[in-house]
């Protein structure tokens, strides 16, 4: 008994030491909480197509299809940052359905807002702020990844980047 004495500190120096390596090599962004609605079937919505306010878009036509759903407006500085990479994106995954949701936004505001290019196969019209209540959404840009059965399988709230891109949404849309 007398011998492990002298070990036990070091015991818990190496165990408290291996917690705290655990933690802190976690891929936790505290600004970027996980998403509800992860793993979760996406939630029903129903608007307005911006361009053609006579088009009806309905999540439910999405399914069976891989899609990105991008919630974004003309005023939010950071989505103008995330835009000319949304638009390579859509670029290189032409078999991925991007749908852009326009979150309180002028309709005139929004469409020179797309001048620079336009990434989505489709804009939905969130005039009152539901469809990103539906979604959880709390700051803009935020996206979705949905998988072909409607699941969110990934959720990133702020401007994807890059390296966001490369590291998370790249493998998520070529499976």
């Amino acid at each position: 008994m007398k011998k492990i004495y002298p070990k036990l500190p070091l015991i818990f120096t190496v165990i408290i030491f291996g917690f705290l390596l655990y933690f802190l090599t976690q891929d936790k962004n505290p600004s970027n909480p996980p998403s509800a609605l992860l793993n979760k079937q996406m939630p029903k919505f129903e608007s307005n197509d911006l361009i053609d306010e006579n088009y009806q878009i309905s999540g439910e036509k999405f399914y069976g299809k891989k899609i990105i759903i991008n919630f974004f407006a003309s005023w939010c500085s950071p989505c103008k940052v995330e835009h000319p990479l949304l638009i390579e994106i859509a670029n290189n995954h032409s078999d991925v359905l991007m749908i852009g949701v326009n979150h309180k936004d002028k309709k005139d505001d929004a469409m020179n807002f797309l001048e620079s290019g336009n990434p989505y196969d489709q804009i939905a019209l969130d005039k009152d702020g539901k469809i990103a209540m539906e979604f959880g959404v709390y700051g803009l840009p935020e996206t979705f990844i949905i998988n072909e059965k409607g699941i969110i399988v990934f959720a990133y709230v702020g401007p994807i980047t890059n390296k966001i891109y490369e590291k998370k949404i790249k493998r998520l849309l070529s499976n």
